[in-house]
């Protein structure tokens, strides 16, 4: 029988790959136990609130095991794979059977990825349940959680059966468990913990909030508290005619940003319904330009460098809302926003520094923001630090829309539908391309006049695109 040493084997965290989010969902496995990996080897597809990433193993060995399966939402800072290397590597080949698997000790600083840094620790692991059971039948997640309580903390001996905290104690939950409660006004220490060795989980916190609080304080501490059933929640119906679909990921994100824009930022929505026929011709001009072969030339590229010109003449619009400090943050760059629907839901990438970009280079950089979000490779660096944003509706057949503003963004333009529709031009009525624009801002950071001027450029320029060269 051949038995691998503690130091032979690495424990690969879930990194923060987005920026400070909490958790991720583990989408896929391209690697399976025994498989040989090496440093920078992609090893699974991981799903954040904003994105789809893959992640590469730091460093080179044979997979040992794989802690989750796909489709779990798994922490931050949680390990996810355990790789054997050196001189473990040859024996974690080995079938599994003839190994005795041994819980990781923790080691000096490793290597990890984006914003995750691990530093040497002085956690003692709490006593393990079933100590006459063999190692590989525990569950190397709780001794992981156990590294994490309290943010590094020695946790107490944990109890044979979930029990609520005694008084005095520091209620065990991971640093995400504990804002989650802190931003819900809950006090652990009232919590009734149902994780292993006794650990607040998220589901915890959750139903001390929807249960009343003489019935928390009166639980049991030797046993879990139920979770109060919800009423639009039930626990059974018809899956002929009913499908439940978890709310998680991308959409999940994306619903929590809508609520708290909407109910922090106060909207206003202006209109206008604009004649583009000229615009219309000149992007059909464009496509004939040898200098624009191969991009992608469409209405949205003139309409995002219309917004562009606006926003030059109107810089005050290209602002955000600093609360902490009550001020207004004046931003001399651009960074659009293209707001994009895909099979994980809406997203909204923005390309960099749009101010500064030629009309040709706008047509790459619109051309290659639809490609990869479309192939759901958009990484979460694409979506942050977004200014303005064009919403375009009209590929779906509507004519306009109130569009909710992206999260720390003072203004929004929805493009509707481009109809041939009775117009009056020069005195007769006539056949039009028309379409209406919708601006949402914030009007906290812009008001009616300036909001108005900012719509109104826009749709000059789409109304007498030679604007684009007098007002540049």
């Amino acid at each position: 029988m051949t038995t691998m040493t503690d130091s032979s084997v690495r424990e690969f965290k879930m990194p923060d790959v987005g920026e400070g989010l909490t958790e991720a969902e583990i989408l896929k496995w391209y690697v399976q136990p025994g498989d040989t990996v090496t440093d920078g080897q992609v090893v699974c597809e991981v799903e954040t609130a904003k994105a789809a990433v893959e992640l590469p193993i730091p460093y080179d060995g044979v997979v040992r095991e794989l802690h989750f399966a796909e489709g779990t939402t798994v922490d931050v800072g949680t390990s996810i794979i355990a790789v054997a290397v050196g001189d473990g590597a040859a024996a974690a080949a080995e079938p599994v059977q003839e190994a005795v698997a041994e819980e990781p000790k923790p080691e000096g600083r490793q290597p990890v990825l984006v914003g995750y840094g691990v530093s040497t620790s002085s956690t003692k692991r709490r006593p393990r349940k079933g100590a006459e059971a063999p190692a590989a039948a525990q569950t190397p997640a709780a001794a992981i959680q156990a590294e994490l309580n309290g943010h590094g903390q020695a946790a107490p001996a944990a109890p044979a059966a979930p029990a609520a905290p005694v008084t005095g104690d520091r209620p065990l939950a991971k640093p995400p468990v504990r804002k989650l409660a802190k931003d819900l006004g809950v006090d652990l220490a009232t919590v009734v913990p149902s994780g292993p060795d006794g650990i607040i989980t998220r589901e915890d916190v959750h139903a001390a909030v929807s249960a009343p609080e003489p019935a928390r304080a009166a639980a049991p501490r030797s046993e879990p508290a139920a979770p109060a059933p919800s009423p639009s929640a039930p626990s059974s119906y018809d899956t002929t005619r009913e499908t439940r679909v978890p709310v998680k990921g991308v959409r999940k994100a994306t619903a929590a940003a809508m609520v708290g824009s909407a109910f922090t930022a106060p909207h206003v929505t202006e209109f206008v319904t604009v004649d583009v026929t000229r615009t219309m011709k000149l992007v059909e001009e464009l496509k004939q330009d040898k200098e624009y072969t191969g991009l992608r030339v469409n209405p949205l590229l003139l309409i995002a460098k219309a917004l562009l010109v606006a926003i030059r003449r109107n810089p005050d619009v290209n602002a955000s809302w600093d609360e902490a400090a009550q001020e207004i943050v004046v931003k001399h760059y651009v960074n659009l926003g293209i707001a994009a629907a895909t099979p994980r839901g809406l997203i909204v990438p923005n390309i960099k520094d749009a101010h500064a970009q030629t009309l040709p280079q706008l047509a790459g950089s619109l051309g290659e923001l639809v490609s990869t979000a479309r192939e759901g490779k958009t990484s979460p660096a694409a979506m942050q630090g977004g200014t303005v944003t064009i919403t375009n509706v009209g590929v779906f057949g509507v004519d306009t829309g109130t569009p909710i503003l992206n999260p720390g963004e003072s203004a929004i333009l929805a493009v509707g539908a481009i109809k041939l529709q009775p117009w009056v031009h020069k005195g007769k009525v006539k056949p039009r391309q028309v379409t209406t624009l919708a601006l949402s801002f914030d009007h906290r950071l812009v008001d009616g006049e300036l909001g108005s001027k900012v719509l109104a450029d826009v749709a000059a320029v789409l109304e007498q695109p030679k604007r684009l060269i007098s007002w540049a």
